[in-house]
């Protein structure tokens, strides 16, 4: 094991009083500020350490002072938003499916509109009351959420990209009604020309209905997108807790009786079956079997267990039946210690989250000036209140942000789709920013650089020489016989090694050291060095080499002889060595990071190239030697599959999920390679620079864009069809620029 610095490990101060724990479910959050904001509203509270997660709308407290639940619930309802207490049955919220109900609305109506608005010939007798119609509902109820958010904010003096689109709808929908009603645009028979010349406009017969849906409706794409990536964002508690077992045989006076997990407690007695999942947390009563455990701790082998043995609940009971005692259940076992890491892992911010929000603050509340002196210099001049208030309006519609609201959402649909052609899922945009700049691979061993599949590879004769797997060597035979009768992972890897034989005579399984039974007519069997009371030196000693190199061997023996020995271990995937080799060539230095024993662990790492090896390293070990890689300023991607993995997985810079690996693993990924090929991680992370160079782009055209059309809006140069128009290739060139990621490919045509 390891030694290593535990970063909660530290024990309390003399005196010093143990915090409480209080998790909340907050509701009406519309972006990563209202989560900065709750989170600095709780800390307030004296005693009280409080982090909001935006992605998974909750609230993590400690307490050491006299603070209440219902004092953090008055904190956060107080800042304009909902708090409560966890439902544990409760389905977890779906917010993409209600703003895509607003979104389809947005869509019908608003397409009208703007068709309507910017081509003249299609503009039929009182086609602007009909226009007003349309628009009302997207802008009241498919806006509604902005509206509200922006109120919510208002109300403690704080403005959002909320405020400016709120602003920039309800100021262009009000001046088109006035237009309409006061103005000349409601005649029967008006038009609204299309010019490209930079001239001012006549203000009572400008129209900016166009300009009112089409900023609802293209953000309300952009925020669809997100509610849909931070709903998987925030499913890896959940797959946790699905991998739990749902009911469990309790032994009540001498009977079994199957209840609900949650009827367990600590001291009754269960009983598991063969390929039944162990229900929690216990101590082997009754019975001896191999459990995988390869899930939580790491271990390729199954582990043999006997009565007197630990057994972690959510492991697998491959072979023979067990009555274990519960040693602790609910929030005390190994699993939920695992949940309670990925959780404390999912609430840290990042650098460029933070960074996103400063720019959002101080460019909000910027464009809101420029508007208002607009109007003030254009009064000053004496050009009229209504000019005035044209140019500020001007204003706040050229800078309503939707093409802010698309450069990340379409260049990230158009990157995950193509990564998900490729075999590569990228979560967020989250991901897309962890992927950059990444130092070290720290890398899973048991399915991620391995198949993870126990398989023969090597048969030795009597003499200790090698022979071939396919000629159906007498070792191998008459070991596929006796395993014939054995459910354990290692007997189903010989018996698929050899399948065409007859079944042992008299079998009998020899707990922890083999089977035996009668083989052509002589007694045989196969199992642990130590059931045999002498072994041929040469073959002693490549037995010993090969358990040096974390194989598990069987020797063999009939009648009086000794036949030879089997390899059987959990082999490299010839992918591994090629993504390992990329690594190295991309500047990326990979670290094999394992549960596993020492000699599987190097024995994985010659083969593949990797030259810093750490093994049996228990899940918050992990944790603990990502951070101590990212201590030296360096920015650590972690690969892996297991439940084992998942809270590194939260905890590195990037996290990589094999897609044939756990729900867990997956859930807690940033990006995941769906076919199992660890390839696939160097062309993720090419990918993801691409999608994210993309995001850049996107990003600086449309800053670019509001800088030069702000200045041109406030000198009254732009009139309602131009700024309309504007607006709208501002978007069309951030959507067609997203989608050159449609044709990307790796630069290197062996990853697929």
């Amino acid at each position: 094991m390891p030694t290593l610095t535990r970063h909660d490990a530290q024990p309390p101060l003399q005196g010093a009083v143990e915090p409480t724990s209080i998790d909340l479910d907050i509701s009406g959050m519309s972006c990563a500020s209202c989560a900065a904001r709750i989170t600095k509203k709780l800390n307030k509270l004296d005693g009280v350490q409080a982090t909001v997660n935006y992605a998974t709308s909750k609230a993590h407290v400690l307490t050491t002072g006299p603070v209440e639940v219902r004092d953090l619930i008055e904190v956060v309802e107080a800042a304009g938003y909902g708090a409560a207490l966890p439902e544990p049955a409760a389905p977890p919220a779906d917010h993409a499916a209600k703003i895509r109900t607003r979104l389809v609305v947005a869509v019908i109506l608003a397409i009208p509109v703007m068709v309507l608005s910017m081509i003249p010939a299609l503009q039929f007798d009182g086609w602007q009351w009909v226009a007003l119609a349309l628009s009302l509902p997207v802008v009241f109820w498919c806006g509604e959420g902005f509206h509200r958010a922006a109120f919510t904010n208002l109300r403690h003096g704080a403005t959002t990209m909320d405020t400016l689109i709120s602003l920039g709808s309800l100021v262009s929908l009000g001046w088109s009604v006035w237009a309409l009603v006061w103005g000349n645009a409601g005649h029967i028979g008006m038009r609204h020309h299309m010019t490209f010349a930079l001239e001012r406009a006549d203000p009572s017969s400008a129209l900016y209905l166009e300009a009112s849906v089409g900023v609802i409706t293209f953000i309300l794409v952009g925020r669809w997108i997100e509610a849909r990536n931070r709903a998987e964002a925030g499913s890896a508690l959940q797959a946790l807790l699905r991998m739990g077992a749902k009911s469990v045989r309790v032994v009540k006076n001498g009977e079994e009786v199957t209840v609900p997990i949650e009827a367990l407690t600590v001291g009754d007695q269960f009983v598991v079956r063969p390929g039944e999942k162990i229900a929690t947390d216990g101590r082997v009563l009754a019975g001896s079997s191999a459990v995988d455990a390869s899930l939580v701790t790491g271990e390729s082998l199954p582990v043999e267990v006997r009565p007197g043995d630990e057994i972690v609940g959510a492991t697998v009971n491959t072979s023979g039946r067990l009555v274990v005692e519960a040693t602790a259940v609910g929030s005390d076992t190994e699993l939920s210690r695992i949940a309670s890491l990925v959780e404390a892992a999912q609430t840290s911010r990042s650098k460029t989250q933070d960074l996103a929000d400063k720019v959002s603050s101080i460019f909000v509340p910027t464009v809101l000036l420029i508007s208002v002196l607009t109007m003030v210099v254009w009064a000053l001049l004496g050009q009229g209140v209504t000019a005035a208030f044209t140019a500020g309006v001007a204003v706040l519609i050229i800078a309503c942000p939707c093409a802010l609201g698309l450069a990340t959402p379409m260049a990230l649909l158009a990157g995950t789709g193509r990564g998900a052609r490729l075999g590569i899922v990228i979560k967020g945009a989250a991901s897309l920013e962890r992927a950059r700049g990444i130092g070290v691979m720290a890398m899973d061993k048991t399915g991620t650089l391995t198949t993870g599949r126990m398989a023969v590879v090597q048969v030795w004769d009597q003499s200790g020489r090698a022979v071939n797997i396919s000629d159906n060597p007498p070792a191998l035979r008459v070991a596929a016989a006796l395993e014939t009768g054995s459910e354990h992972p290692i007997s189903r890897a010989v018996v698929e090694a050899c399948p065409a034989v007859a079944p042992a005579e008299d079998f009998q399984a020899l707990p922890g050291r083999g089977v035996s039974g009668v083989v052509d007519g002589l007694p045989s069997k196969a199992g642990r060095v130590s059931l045999f009371d002498a072994i041929p030196g040469d073959l002693s000693r490549i037995v010993e080499r090969a358990q040096s190199e974390g194989r598990t061997v069987l020797v063999v023996g009939r009648g009086d002889d000794i036949l030879g020995a089997i390899a059987v271990s959990d082999e490299v995937k010839p992918e591994a060595i090629t993504a390992v080799k990329r690594l190295i060539k991309a500047g990326v230095r990979p670290v094999l990071v394992t549960g596993d024993n020492s000699g599987a662990a190097a024995r994985v790492a010659a083969e593949t190239g990797i030259r810093e090896v750490m093994s049996e390293v228990m899940p918050e070990d992990k944790v603990d030697l990502v951070r101590k890689l990212q201590g030296h300023e360096t920015r650590v991607a972690m690969m892996g599959d297991g439940v084992n993995d998942a809270a590194a997985l939260q905890a590195a810079d990037l996290g990589v999920a094999m897609g044939t690996g756990t729900d867990v693993a997956i859930a807690a990924s940033d990006i995941i390679c769906t076919r199992g090929d660890p390839r696939l991680a160097v062309d993720a992370l090419s990918l993801a620079h691409a999608t994210d160079r993309t995001i850049r782009q996107n990003l600086f055209w449309a800053f670019a864009y509001n800088v030069v059309a702000i200045p041109v809006a406030a000198l009254g140069l732009l009139s309602p069809v131009i700024a309309a128009a504007a607006m709208a290739f501002s978007s069309v060139f951030v959507v067609t620029n997203s989608m050159r990621l449609v044709r990307w490919h790796p630069e290197v045509s062996d990853s697929n």
